[in-house]
């Protein structure tokens, strides 16, 4: 019961990449509080210069060597996923952070995994992610949250120390696939969506059943973007460090549809299904996008190539 409660306080608490200020009313879906208000109704960050998400625009993207290989520590651990909850902007799994744990890809030092979320459009052939490559948004990301070490597990004291390496924030494409059944995984989590169809609705009931690493299936985690971003909702605290993986994860349509026509927002008024929960791309401003270093094919030595041209000439001789 104790576990049940606490895991109840941190979702509402901090329910996605999200700050805990409840003094601002903000929404997705009204005039009045979507996310082109933000930067009124919560001026403090949502108006800063290092704003996520943002649009990659790969031509524009430094290498840098230090990104390297991350280490995730219980990604394949079923025992970690503690509740899933209708947070009234999002579909939000609270994770047992003393188990998951991210470090490595240049991150400085190690950070405990606090849960994951989704944002999504309308449907699999929609528009839904936050961020974009090159102006292609996908029909959902997947964000993966940790908070560093030194806080203790506490995303509220990174917040309050201002710390732009505070959090650290894994993102995942989602995209539609006709292939049946892929992922599988997919299928037990949106199971559970009919269970948290209202803000507020949650279960633990999710329990062993599935994996951080059986829902990212398939993607080389190897390849990813780095830059220096905010929360994507207000207070949009600029204390992120983001990790935007290149490779989608293929999830069927059916299952990424389950989203958009199951769950509602949080709306006292009226029963409205959360669709669009994402946030516009941000202005880049100064900062500037990283990835792994490409290893151009070496061009052949001016040796080499005399080589190759006498030997043509001596073939075409004895045709």
């Amino acid at each position: 019961m104790i576990v049940l409660l606490v895991t109840c306080l941190v979702a509402f608490l901090w329910p996605t990449v999200h700050s805990a200020d409840a003094s601002v009313e903000w929404c997705y879906h009204k005039p009045a509080c979507n996310f082109t208000t933000w930067p009124k109704i919560a001026s403090q960050y949502c108006n800063g210069i290092k704003q996520s998400p943002i649009n990659i625009v790969t031509a524009s993207v430094q290498g840098n060597p230090s990104l390297t290989s991350f280490n995730l520590t219980a990604f394949d651990d079923n025992s970690t996923f503690l509740s899933i909850v209708n947070s009234g902007d999002s579909v939000v799994v609270t994770l047992d952070d003393e188990k998951i744990k991210v470090q490595g890809g240049d991150l400085p030092g190690v950070y405990n995994t606090k849960q994951f979320h989704l944002h999504w459009g309308n449907g699999s052939s929609s528009s839904g992610s936050e961020h974009t490559v090159d102006g292609k948004q996908y029909p959902m990301e997947l964000h993966i949250v940790s908070v560093h070490s030194k806080y203790h597990g506490s995303v509220s004291a990174a917040l309050a120390a201002k710390d732009s390496t505070g959090l650290a924030v894994l993102g995942f494409f989602i995209e539609g696939t006709n292939e049946v059944n892929k992922t599988k995984s997919w299928d037990i989590l949106t199971s559970y969506l009919t269970e948290i169809r209202n803000s507020g609705d949650q279960t633990s009931d999710i329990m062993n059943q599935i994996t951080l690493n059986s829902l990212i299936e398939g993607v080389d985690r190897t390849k990813y973007y780095r830059y220096q971003g905010s929360l994507t909702t207000p207070s949009c605290n600029e204390a992120v460090i983001w990790t935007v993986f290149k490779e989608p994860v293929k999830v069927s349509h059916d299952f990424i549809n389950r989203f958009s026509t199951t769950v509602l927002f949080k709306d006292a008024s009226t029963s409205v299904l959360n669709t669009n929960n994402f946030r516009g791309v941000q202005p880049l401003n100064s900062r500037v996008v990283t990835s792994q270093v490409t290893v151009a094919s070496a061009a052949p030595s001016s040796s080499t190539s005399s080589v190759i041209t006498v030997l043509l000439l001596s073939s075409l001789y004895w045709l």
